[in-house]
Formats: C-alpha cells, structure tokens, sequence
C-alpha cells in the first residue's frame, strides 16, 4: 500500500531573535505553531510577498536540533542565511526582518540527506561555506541527546573571519575527545594559522578521514564543485558509496540531494 504523505501548506512562523554568525551570515530563530518536528538534514522552504502580489520563495536548511520549544506556543526552528548582494529573499532576511516579524515558511522538506542518532557512524561531514548548515544540525543532535557517535568534521572556508558557527564548533571539539574539527582557509588565513590552506584533496582526506572498513556514513555538503570533488575522493579511497550522502547548494539558496 502506497503511504499518503499530507500536503505541506504554508504557515507563518514569527522571529524570535536573529544572531550574527559571520559579516554576510546571519541565523534565524523562528516559532512556529503546530510544528510535527524535522530531521537533521532536512530544509525549509520561505516565501516572501510584496505589496503588488510578487511572491519569492528559497530553501533554507534547518541548522537547529530537532526537538527544541519555544517559550510560546510552537517550536524553534533555526534558519541561517547566507546574504547574496544579488539576491531576492537573502538581504530582507539578513538587513530588514527584526524580532516579531513574521514570514511564511513550508516544512520540513527532503528524506535523504538526514541522520538520526539511531543510525550510527561514525560520521564524516563535510562542508564548504554555508553547506555547514545540515551539517550542523547533526552535530547539534548529537550533542543533545548525548550520542557516542563519533563524528569529524572537515570544514572548507574562504577565510576565518567567514567560518560559520566557529566558537560553538570549537567549544563542541574542546569538551568532547569524539568530536573532531578541522578548517581549511582557502583564500585568507590570520596570522599564526597553522591549519590546512587549500582545497580539500585527497591527501587532505586520507589524514583526517575515518578508514573505510571502520564503515563511516558521509555527509558533503556546499558548493557543486566540492561536493563532486569530495564524493569521487571518498569513493576511491574505500567508501562505500550507499554511505556517501551529497547536498549541493545552487546560487539561489536551493539544495538538492543526490548519491554520488
């Protein structure tokens, strides 16, 4: 028998806060009522309409744990958005929405790129620019209900100052000898860096990755280019490519998940 899945409708979803994460990034903590729950991994799509009727909808991925309330009525849900200076939905998300407004969101969306502590590890992420996103709340998950799950996470940035969600990765790594973070800076580093300065690449991999008969399940996410680039890497250094699960994030914001 067929599962009939209900319909996504839209719904209004209120800002709680909004938090700066880097210059160009920004998160946002929304309630919404009646939410059913989400798995890590998946999205949102948002909806904005302006006064003549012109509508503009994104996907946006949910970088909260799932589980978390809010002190009304529904649920948080964390929104993070990267502004595009040529965008339509980005920079009113980042430079105009403020503490009560509200937009309409439709959720949650997508299946496969999505982990729950029950299905185990360890885990390999990997991400590029804001391709953290789903990633983070994995790692968030984890975190919350206390999973062993070993998990490393190789995180590609342009430079340091654009490393989205640094000191609570950083926190998360200092408290818990299971969770690894590792950045590569691929334009910029500070001064003293002495972390990785390029693209990630095989040799890259081979020294942070799990061994492939330890049996990982990976998780790529971000621009086209790396996410290709990381899937082919792993499948040739012994991962079995049923446990490479890929994200990419098109120009708009959109996300679209695939095997390699």
């Amino acid at each position: 028998m067929a599962i009939i899945r209900p319909r996504l409708v839209w719904q209004r979803a209120s800002v709680l806060r909004l938090i700066q994460e880097t210059p160009q990034v920004k998160s946002l903590v929304l309630e919404v009522p009646g939410w059913e729950g989400h798995r890590a991994g998946q999205h949102l799509d948002v909806r904005l309409t302006a006064e003549d009727g012109y509508q503009a909808e994104r996907s946006y991925s949910i970088a909260s744990a799932p589980g978390a309330l809010s002190s009304g009525a529904g649920a948080e849900v964390t929104l993070t958005v990267e502004r595009l200076d040529d965008g339509e939905v980005s920079p009113y998300l980042t430079d105009v929405l403020r503490p009560g407004d509200e937009v309409e969101v439709r959720g949650p969306i997508g299946g496969w790129f999505t982990w729950r502590p029950e299905e185990g590890g360890p885990l390999l992420l990997v991400a590029g620019g804001s391709g953290i996103v789903p990633l983070m709340a994995m790692i968030r998950q984890r975190a919350a209900v206390g999973s062993p799950v070993p998990v490393c996470l190789l995180y590609s940035c342009r430079g340091y100052e654009e490393i989205i969600y640094r000191q609570e990765l950083d926190r998360l790594a200092a408290a818990d000898a299971d969770v690894g973070v590792v950045y590569t800076l691929t334009r910029s580093q500070p001064v003293g860096w002495q972390g990785y300065e390029r693209r990630i690449d095989q040799a890259m991999l081979e020294a942070v990755a799990w061994a492939p008969e330890e049996r990982p399940l990976a998780f790529v996410c971000g621009p086209t280019p790396l996410v290709e680039s990381v899937a082919t890497l792993c499948v040739a250094l012994g991962y079995t490519p049923e446990r490479i699960k890929t994200e990419r994030f098109g120009p708009t914001g959109g996300a679209t998940s695939t095997t390699p």
